[in-house]
């Protein structure tokens, strides 16, 4: 081409193009772009679809309520309501229990029930997958609560005695009692125990629970005494007097072998009266004169009335006519009122009581020497006419 003729016009050069590094230009197709445009835009609707798709389930989600079985629900479940247990920790437990499908559902189908608030605390049998409504149904209805086995232990028994009596009415046999109780920790005897169970397997009816064993059984007869001794304020009312807590529970069991009813107080006061008595303590010297500690410490079965003068002058630690104070150890399980009395002695001076009516349980009250005298000739009246002596 000369120097003269007019440039050709490329109408390439139009065309739109991308910067590439070394200053050359790159020829880009139109129609690559529009392609951009389409997917962005696909993305864009894809995006919309799935928020509004996930959107209209949550709305659908908050009309339909909570998870629930249709029921009625299969296999058998032994679920236990505890004491304190709320609606919303019942619900809990159900559902991980596997009876109900969600917490909400329970507590939703006990809002609409007015018995809901009643609940029994014990032992109910339900199923598997139940629906909430009908587990409620059960449980509201105490008529539903599983009956265990049960074991009684009268007041004023002996451990030994105590451990016959639960190997009797369980599946355990006495040996097995007796090495459960060489673990006081285990069984939640208090430090002032000293390891000796006697006194603190307190007396009551127990239910024997599936699976329970010697050790749970122990544990829970030591825990109903622990309520026994917070409700008399053992340890409170133990500093007042100038005791310890076992000096205490030594004391409830002496009273618990002695007297019985309104008569308790006023045992417990003699008691404190011999042990912390002005002068020679009524004639006593701090001896306190019960023989039922006598028997225990010879071995004796409980009940023995007239100690022979040749038991009487045996010496043991558990011999309370030769010996001051108090025994080593209670000497048999104190009731409730045994053991509130030896925290609240009635006020009195007495120093001596003679029962005076073994049938009746009569017992009189004395301040001093001469009055016992009198009381002891009445029961000797009393043993002319009776075969109780």
């Amino acid at each position: 081409m000369s120097e003269h003729e007019a440039p050709v016009e490329d109408d390439r050069d139009d065309q739109p193009y991308e910067y590439v590094p070394g200053g050359k230009r790159r020829k880009r197709r139109g129609g690559k772009g529009c392609l951009a445009v389409v997917v962005a835009l696909a993305v864009l609707v894809g995006g919309f679809y799935v928020g509004l798709t996930k959107g209209v389930e949550w709305v659908s989600d908050q009309f339909q309520g909570p998870d629930d079985y249709p029921g009625p629900g299969t296999g058998s479940v032994q679920f236990d309501v505890n004491e304190g247990d709320s609606v919303a920790q019942i619900g809990r437990n159900l559902k991980a229990e596997g009876v109900t499908k969600s917490v909400q559902a329970f507590i939703d189908a006990a809002a609409g029930e007015p018995d809901s608030s009643g609940i029994q605390v014990g032992a109910y049998e339900l199923q598997k997958e139940m629906k909430a409504s009908d587990a409620l149904e059960v449980l509201i209805d105490p008529a539903n609560l599983i009956g265990f086995p049960t074991v009684t232990i009268p007041e004023g028994l002996r451990l030994t005695e105590i451990v016959s009596t639960l190997a009797e009415g369980t599946d355990f046999s006495e040996a097995a009692y007796n090495r459960a109780l060489q673990q006081p920790d285990r069984i939640g005897l208090p430090d002032y125990a000293d390891g000796n169970a006697e006194g603190y397997l307190f007396p009551a009816t127990y239910e024997i629970k599936p699976g329970m064993k010697p050790v749970a059984i122990l544990k829970m007869m030591v825990a109903r005494w622990q309520q026994a001794a917070d409700e008399a304020g053992l340890e409170e009312k133990a500093a007042e007097l100038g005791h310890t807590p076992g000096e205490l529970m030594i004391i409830a069991s002496l009273i618990q072998a002695e007297g019985r009813g309104s008569d308790m107080p006023k045992i417990s006061r003699v008691i404190y009266n011999r042990l912390d008595g002005p002068g020679d303590k009524g004639g006593t010297n701090g001896t306190l004169g019960i023989d039922a500690a006598i028997a225990y410490g010879l071995g004796l079965s409980p009940g023995s009335t007239e100690l022979t003068p040749e038991q009487l002058a045996e010496d043991t630690p558990y011999n309370t006519r030769l010996n001051a104070g108090l025994p080593p150890t209670p000497i048999e399980a104190p009731g409730d009122d045994a053991i509130a009395a030896a925290a609240n002695p009635e006020e009195g001076g007495w120093y001596y009581y003679v029962t005076v009516d073994l049938s009746t349980g009569e017992t009189k009250f004395y301040e001093t020497y001469d009055g016992f005298l009198e009381g002891r000739e009445e029961y000797k009246t009393y043993c002319e006419t009776s075969d109780r002596c």
